[in-house]
């Protein structure tokens, strides 16, 4: 669209279009510093994260399924093999959370388990006419249920797992009954083990979420710090960082505040530490957003004097929050008046500039309230009941099924997807039977996923994973000389294995897959070593060739389309987060509208970064028009949302004083370009109609930046709309009036 009488606008098409075409070629080629390596939205997401080891947890799981196994080595009964079989996978389906939650979905993960054992040892006789449809139903209930979450979707693709095992060898009646209360028993000990016997501290999991999010708050405070000292950072650098930092700090936000909700209901009240732990979060969220209108002032104002202010303060206020992070992680009780000196050292030097010291004390403010919960005399608000917040049980059950009950839900294609590819391979692995097959079996289905860059990752950090943990594995089977040496080998690899499990995952099937190579040497003698490990890297390379063929070939969910849903999603976002802010901004403030508006547009750019990431992952989607658009856009929207953080926290605009001013004219001229802006931004997310025209009327000074964002937005999204089809000044949507 090109957008008429601007002073501005004359050369904007070219000059839009120049930076679009340098944006998206810097973006696809991953320029970026290295202190924002996360501004890479092409990169696969494979990283190790050595904060996640829980050295606690791998000795827990290690104790569930290894004792099971030296007690087989002296009573030497097999069933003993499928009890510690079965209290492995349920140390695999526990991924940790509240108590509540956990204990019910382990429960019913061990009775499911033992029925799916039991039933499909009966039918395994029957052949592949009897079993496949039986187990294709199975395999689509387990995939189906990741829309309940995490937990349950964990659950579902383990229980796929008992049924892959429980097809290895046919069962009679009374051998049904037993290996089914093996079943039973090895997931009620595990479940007992993990949820009574050794207990983890349950605020764990809160406290390390809610650290996360003001460590990542350091690491955006000193690579705004170091773009602050840069003469020759440009619109790149600033959309690198904002593309890297304020997308992780959002998505910890969200995790932390998730735990936190799940933590309290599981209780039913709001405990002191859990009220601590959301105060911390609230104050690290108002730190965000501050931090947030701090970047668009330094992208703004190049002012010597200004520049050494904010980066004096970005520099005192890094190991504030590292401070205060360490000290939520660790539980330990900070020296506040320590911390008060270096707060009050932080906030000096802003006399000469009111606009910055706002920005200041509100960041201070919140890092003192952080500091503070971590003092012995800190704030210890009472618990209420949270009856009223939590759903019913069969709502929180048939909600989710029904709302992703439809062939625009990834969720249902991707069942679909994976009982329909797993039917035949399950089919074959009955034909030619093996020792080793469901291990083809158990590849397809864990590598498969609802998204076909998720699949191409997860299917390369299973292969690489799985060849070199099974040369290791051989190694160390080929070292045991007895049965008893390689059960005791299985203890320290268990540990290595699952303390792992949150560090990478090609990180942990590299550990896990040694413990199968020993597994199937203690249960399934007679096996060379390297016969199994290869025999594992084989079946795994081929499941995983099959997952990925799948994903493209089978219902794929083709990402540009997916990215331009997500980018009208983004810009609405963004318009309501803009009439919020402009319409009346104190108002907005005191009622919480405003953070939630600014919540919602960050999500929402979350979302799209998402869609956009995994776009040029598949298969020439990189160089599609739209997602080339969506990469500008994208960029675009983050400068518009840095703009309206800053106006949030900027003092109310006032009329200019000059003789030649008129009080009335600037107010009447203000209000029209406020609702150009929402109308604007309104029309782009609808992509319906032409867009109104600009106001014949001044800009105001503060409304600038903004103003020439939504053109730049606009020119991005509407290139092809000519000034004759623009709409009158008048159009505008009542809802913007409003």
């Amino acid at each position: 669209m090109s957008l008429p009488p601007n002073p501005r606008a004359k050369a904007s098409g070219a000059v839009s279009d120049g930076l679009r075409r340098g944006r998206v070629a810097g973006f696809l080629m991953g320029r970026g510093s290295l202190s924002t390596p996360g501004s890479n939205l092409a990169r696969l997401p494979i990283a190790l994260d050595p904060r996640g080891l829980s050295i606690i947890e791998g000795i827990r799981a290690a104790c569930a399924f290894g004792t099971v196994i030296l007690l087989h080595e002296f009573v030497a009964w097999p069933p003993l093999l499928i009890m510690a079989l079965a209290a492995n996978l349920t140390c695999f389906a526990d991924i940790g959370g509240p108590m509540r939650s956990r204990l019910m979905v382990l429960a019913v993960f061990s009775v499911l388990g033992s029925l799916i054992w039991s039933l499909f040892g009966l039918l395994q006789p029957h052949g592949p006419a009897v079993v496949v449809p039986f187990a294709t139903l199975v395999i689509f209930c387990c995939s189906y249920a990741r829309v309940w979450g995490v937990q349950e979707q964990t659950a579902g693709n383990v229980l796929v797992l008992v049924l892959a095992f429980a097809l290895d060898r046919p069962l009679t009646g009374g051998e049904a009954v037993i290996a089914g209360a093996m079943v039973l028993a090895g997931g009620l000990w595990a479940t007992v083990l993990a949820l009574a016997l050794w207990r983890l501290n349950p605020y764990r999991p809160t406290q390390r979420a809610v650290a996360e999010v003001w460590r990542r708050l350091a690491l955006l405070s000193g690579d705004l710090e170091d773009l602050a000292a840069s003469d020759e950072a440009g619109a790149a650098g600033f959309d690198d960082h904002a593309r890297a930092h304020r997308r992780g700090v959002r998505e910890a936000i969200e995790l932390a505040r998730g735990l936190i909700v799940d933590l309290a209901r599981s209780r039913e009240r709001v405990s002191d530490r859990t009220a601590q732990a959301l105060i911390r979060l609230e104050s690290a969220e108002q730190i965000f957003a501050a931090l947030i209108a701090l970047s668009d002032r330094i992208e703004a104002d190049r002012n010597p004097n200004r520049q050494v202010r904010t980066r004096r303060l970005l520099r005192r206020l890094r190991p504030l929050l590292l401070v205060v992070a360490r000290a939520i992680r660790d539980d330990t009780v900070l020296d506040l008046p320590r911390i008060e000196r270096s707060i009050a050292r932080a906030g000096r030097g802003f006399a000469s500039d009111p606009a910055l010291k706002s920005l200041a004390e509100r960041i201070l403010d919140r890092v003192r309230i952080g500091a503070k919960l971590s003092t012995p005399e800190g704030y210890r608000p009472g618990g209420t009941l949270l009856g009223s917040a939590s759903l019913p049980l069969r709502q929180r059950l048939l909600g989710p099924l029904k709302a992703n009950f439809t062939l625009a839900s990834p969720n249902l294609r991707h069942a679909i997807r994976a009982s329909t590819v797993t039917a035949p391979v399950l089919g074959l692995t009955l034909l030619w039977p093996g020792p080793f097959t469901h291990w083809l079996t158990i590849t397809v289905v864990l590598t498969m996923q609802p998204f076909y860059a998720a699949t191409w990752q997860r299917a390369l950090e299973r292969i690489g994973g799985t060849v070199l943990g099974g040369l290791f594995g051989a190694l160390l089977a080929s070292l045991a000389t007895t049965t008893l040496a390689l059960a005791a080998l299985i203890f320290p690899l268990s540990i290595i294995g699952f303390a792992a499990r949150q560090v990478s995952y090609a990180f942990f099937i590299a550990c896990l897959t040694p413990i199968v190579v020993l597994l199937v040497e203690v249960m399934e003698p007679g096996h060379a070593s390297w016969e199994v490990a290869g025999m594992r890297a084989l079946f795994t390379l081929l499941g995983g060739l099959i997952a990925v063929a799948s994903s493209l070939l089978l219902w794929p969910v083709w990402e540009p389309d997916q990215v331009r849903l997500e980018l009208r999603k983004a810009v609405k976002a963004h318009a309501d987060f803009a009439r919020t802010v402009l319409s009346n901004r104190a108002e907005a403030e005191r009622s919480g509208a405003a953070e939630a508006a600014a919540r919602a547009s960050g999500l929402a750019l979350n979302t799209l970064e998402a869609a956009l990431s995994r776009a040029l992952q598949q298969p020439r989607a990189g160089r599609h028009p739209q997602v080339e658009t969506a990469m500008v856009a994208d960029a675009t929207l983050r400068r518009i949302g840095a703009r309206l953080s800053a106006l949030r926290h900027a003092a109310e605009p006032k009329p200019s004083k000059e003789p030649t001013g008129d009080v009335g004219h600037e107010a009447e001229a203000c209000r029209a370009w406020t609702l150009w802006i929402t109308a604007t931004l309104a029309g782009l997310a609808e992509d319906a109609g032409a867009l109104p025209v600009h106001p014949d009327l001044p800009r105001a000074e503060f409304l600038v930046r903004l103003v020439t964002q939504v053109e730049l937005l606009a020119e991005t999204l509407r290139p092809q709309r000519s000034r004759a089809e623009a709409a009158p000044a008048e159009a505008v949507p009542e809802t913007a009036r409003r």
